[in-house]
């Protein structure tokens, strides 16, 4: 029996393929969800004045679906792959994994459903009303459960740093939605949070800030941690690095949420401290982008013939670059410029798009053939297509949203002698709309190429029976 068969038979490869799949699926119609939206900006008559595809109801499905399910299933995927790998252990059941997933998928599918009803409780990612809302609570504790219950089980001592990652973004998000949650239901579809006026947008953006430090950045640095080095072939430069990058961004991301509520009511010595926390936090986020990038060292040639890598590294540029330009962001003299505009919007997408979804995309490429015991993917040409057309869309989205961003800021607080402003808002607007153009070009681009990984993919997982067939007969001779 060969050694892919082996751990096959070792670890539970079905939750691990499930979530791939999903993540794939999922990915392309909540990015498909986000190219209708900007097609709305250029074309507000798409809405076709209906109340479930107006702008407002498809956002947050674009949102959540792009968070919590291509995002979601891929951490879960990669997670559960790479726990049982490092620890030597198998998950501690197979039938909660496939519980989990099926009540992930059926989760979502109500979500999107709430959403286009227009059932929500208005709080920016945390829009699932009381009943979603603990279904969620549920499944992630059981998601919990796996994967710790892995780590209990483990054969080795050593847990792999890219665990602790993993560990922190389940523990704090648990935390976060939990308490931002809190709520008191009036009907099936209706709940008033807990919280009142400047408490509960603080609670709010502590928790949302936190989905964007520990689900799509802490999350995702755990990914990196265990698929640059594999895919490089080369020990992570800085174990040390690695572990001092943890514990400094685990406990400096948790505080900058405030820096969302600059010039509002929350006292101003609170605005402050997420100031400065976000500033602070520019240094571990960069200790871990050096890092990752570091460890390429004496192999940057691999680049050159080797796409699925081209994806890790140039995911480090981006998280790199939009981990500078938040905590730039968060300066309020910068923010007093950037809040509201288009910039905001520019640099959520320099995360997304050229962090989240590029290493997203190189480690299930790299995780693929290994799933199902294949040499590679069915097409390397493919995986080149795809990473140029993300790239261009990426950087096309981002750079017509900051000059969106910059020209409506300078716009917005531009005034005459005589203090009245010296532009309407509908002039703004029509500057942006070229603006609107590119992104739309930007983001279909990114959306092709998700489409093409889905047809690689299918393609690759096509000829798998044909190749494992040999395998199989050699095996049993």
């Amino acid at each position: 029996m060969n050694t892919a068969t082996e751990q096959a038979h070792a670890y539970n490869y079905k939750v691990v393929k499930q979530f791939t799949i999903a993540t794939l699926i999922w990915g392309f119609l909540g990015m498909s969800m986000g190219a209708v939206l900007a097609a709305q900006l250029v074309w507000p008559a798409l809405n076709f004045d209906l109340p479930w595809s107006s702008f407002g109801r498809i956002r947050p499905i674009h949102t959540n679906l792009v968070i919590f399910a291509f995002g979601g299933c891929a951490l879960i995927s990669t997670s559960f792959y790479i726990v049982q790998r490092t620890c030597y252990a198998r998950l501690p059941s197979d039938s909660a994994a496939s519980l989990f997933f099926w009540g992930w998928q059926v989760m979502l599918i109500a979500t999107v459903i709430s959403y286009a009803l227009g059932y929500t409780t208005t709080k920016e990612y945390g829009e699932m009303e009381w009943p979603l809302a603990i279904a969620l609570t549920v499944l992630w504790l059981m998601y919990m459960w796996l994967f710790f219950g892995t780590i209990a089980r483990r054969q080795t001592s050593h847990i792999y740093v890219a665990n602790w990652f993993y560990g922190a973004f389940i523990i704090v998000t648990a935390m976060v939605h939990i308490i931002n949650h809190a709520a008191i239901p009036v009907s099936l579809t209706k709940s008033y949070s807990l919280y009142a006026g400047t408490t509960d947008a603080m609670v709010q953006w502590w928790f949302g800030h936190s989905v964007v430090g520990f689900i799509l950045s802490v999350g995702f640095l755990g990914m990196m941690y265990y698929f640059v080095p594999k895919q490089v072939q080369r020990p992570i430069y800085s174990y040390r690095l690695s572990i001092v990058h943890f514990w400094a961004i685990i406990s400096i991301y948790i505080w900058a949420g405030p820096h969302h509520l600059h010039y509002t009511a929350l006292p101003d010595w609170a605005q402050s401290l997420g100031m400065a926390m976000s500033v602070i936090l520019l240094a571990p986020s960069w200790g871990g982008m050096i890092n990752g990038m570091m460890t390429l060292s004496g192999a940057w040639y691999k680049l050159r013939s080797d796409p699925i890598l081209r994806f890790l590294v140039v995911s480090l540029a981006f998280y790199g670059m939009s981990t500078f330009e938040g905590p730039m962001m968060a300066i309020k003299t910068v923010n007093s410029l950037s809040h509201y505009t288009d910039w905001t919007i520019g640099h959520v997408h320099a995360g997304a798009l050229g962090w989240v979804a590029m290493i997203s995309f190189g480690s299930l490429y790299h995780m693929i053939p290994k799933l199902w015991n294949l040499p590679q993917m069915y097409s390397i040409k493919l995986i080149n297509v795809h990473f140029w057309l993300a790239t261009a869309g990426t950087v096309i989205y981002i750079a017509a949203m900051w000059v969106n961003g910059i020209t409506q800021g300078l716009m917005w607080r531009a005034i005459n002698d005589d203090g009245t402003l010296s532009y309407s808002f509908v002039e703004a607007l029509q500057s942006s709309h070229a603006g609107y153009i590119a992104r739309l070009s930007g983001g279909s681009l990114f959306v092709l190429g998700m489409l093409i990984m889905l047809i690689n993919t299918w393609l690759t997982l096509r000829q798998t029976k044909v190749q494992q067939l040999p395998a199989a007969q050699t095996a049993e001779v």
